[in-house]
């Protein structure tokens, strides 16, 4: 924090900027480093069960075929080991994603080159939800039921904006309903690098989000690059522009409600960051019908953070075939008890940890995972005005 700090001072911007952009830093964020961490996370049996879905949440596009039986169920023991982890992961996505040898494969090479990428660090990890458990509810809230969907991949969701008149038929982007590796009720892969997440994406025929999808998958409207990126200006100028004129709403609604979503879960008590020392005591995923969007997309606050790509060309779209910057997103299994700054849809970070997504020591920690976006097979995407300045004014230097 210090070192971003320095370097928006940096900035040749008017000096009420500077002072707007620091203050707009949330000091949660940097306390979160000395703050003691609260006990051991509970047994399974303390967990309530979620609230229902809302109306909207009918809207969810899902694969066109059933999945295969879940690899999980009642009486198979949880992994022990981070092998035995990845073992599963492995036939997870062959089973239920349907993913082929080659891809598989391509997974593999990058898991196994990673000392730490997992479901979490299963001699810390306490999950206060079985798989099983996720399952029950899921079924419960009528969630077992797929439909067709123009993405062609299982459990991804159109995304689109009706303002313009686009429809889910229409769309021309898919997102992940769930977070990596897209499967219900199975635990969200952390320890991943903003690379890694980018790689593994690419590997299964799929590519990172780029930040403005991921925001309007949660908003439940999918701005265009042109409205939603200001190209002109440095990232710290950027951000605070952007967060002044943002929408604020969480993807169930317009008002906060952590309770919805997987953030009741705690981090064990001696965690300060990283593998060796803390667990990734996150949920099944979906395991809360009602922290949805209206394109039904789960877990966008609470369970993981995610990592995605921020652009600061539009020739680093990653749904142009490019690479931006590093943006973390959303919120953690613990926020309930700990909210460490704002988890609204469009809340854009200050640039913490930054580096380019391509990086090999970008970013990983025990609360951070990702999802996956795609190109709708066979659409073309229209060309991004690189001098549009979005929600910045346009003559002369901005101001508040």
């Amino acid at each position: 924090m210090k070192r971003a700090a320095l370097s928006l001072i940096r900035l040749r911007e008017p000096s009420p900027i500077l002072a707007a952009l620091l203050l707009s830093l949330p000091l949660a964020a940097l306390l979160a480093c000395r703050k003691r961490s609260p006990p051991q996370p509970p047994a399974p049996s303390a967990v309530s069960v979620p609230s229902a879905p809302p109306a909207d949440a009918s809207r969810a596009s899902l694969p066109d075929a059933a999945p295969t039986v879940a690899t999980f169920d009642a009486s198979t023991p949880e992994p022990t080991t981070l092998a035995e982890e990845r073992t599963a992961l492995y036939e997870a996505l062959k089973s239920r994603l349907a993913v082929t040898e080659p891809e598989l494969a391509k997974v593999r090479e990058i898991v196994e080159k990673s000392s730490i990428l997992g479901t979490g660090n299963p001699k810390l990890t306490v999950h206060p939800m079985t798989r099983a458990r996720c399952r029950e509810i899921r079924a419960q809230a009528g969630l077992d039921k797929p439909a067709p969907s123009v993405c062609e991949k299982p459990f991804m969701a159109p995304i689109y904006d009706s303002a313009r008149g686009e429809t889910a038929e229409t769309a021309k982007i898919c997102i992940d309903q769930f977070e990596f590796p897209n499967i219900p009720c199975e635990y969200p892969v952390v320890h991943v690098t903003a690379r890694e997440s980018a790689l593994l994406c690419e590997a299964i025929g799929k590519r990172l989000c780029d930040a403005h999808e991921w925001e309007g998958a949660c908003a439940g409207a999918l701005l265009a690059e042109d409205q939603d990126y200001s190209w002109k200006y440095s990232r710290g100028t950027r951000t605070l522009y952007h967060n002044r004129d943002r929408e604020q709403v969480w993807a169930y609604g317009k008002t906060k409600d952590h309770a919805r979503c997987g953030t009741a879960s705690k981090k064990n008590r001696d965690c300060e960051g990283g593998y060796q020392g803390c667990g990734s005591n996150t949920y099944p995923a979906g395991a809360f019908p009602g922290c949805v969007s209206r394109f039904g997309v789960y877990d966008q606050h609470g369970n993981a953070a995610e990592h995605m790509s921020l652009p600061m060309e539009p020739s680093e779209l990653t749904s142009r075939g490019g690479h931006g910057y590093t943006e973390m997103k959303g919120s953690w299994f613990f926020f309930g008890t700990y909210e460490a700054h704002e988890d609204d849809c469009r809340w854009r970070a200050p640039s913490w940890h930054e580096t380019k997504v391509m990086e090999v020591n970008s970013h990983s920690n025990y609360h951070l995972g990702f999802r996956c976006c795609m190109n709708v097979p066979g659409t073309s995407l229209p060309p991004v005005n690189r001098d549009a300045a979005a929600g910045v004014q346009e003559a002369g230097s901005p101001t508040p």
